[in-house]
């Protein structure tokens, strides 16, 4: 599905699951997104981490989004990828 675009879309659709490897280590726990580089955290429980990943994996995803956009221009495609 290709569609030309413009502007920037507002809302548009991200992966909604990915894989986070989380581990204890002394009094830490910390974790990994295995399919983003670069999303890794620590925090001192097992839920707080969970929930800083996912607050970093969005930021790093907006961000990546929005350098793309910027990279393309005013006139582009965006194409969708299923693996």
């Amino acid at each position: 599905m290709e569609k030309n675009r413009r502007k920037k879309r507002k809302g548009s659709e991200m992966r909604k699951n990915y894989s986070a490897v989380i581990k204890k280590e002394g009094r830490w726990w910390i974790g990994w997104v295995e399919e983003i580089p670069g999303v890794n955290c620590q925090e001192r429980t097992k839920e707080e981490l969970i929930e800083t990943l996912r607050l970093t994996l969005r930021e790093a995803l907006e961000m990546n989004k929005d350098d793309a956009l910027s990279a393309a221009g005013s006139d582009y495609s965006e194409v969708l990828l299923r693996v």
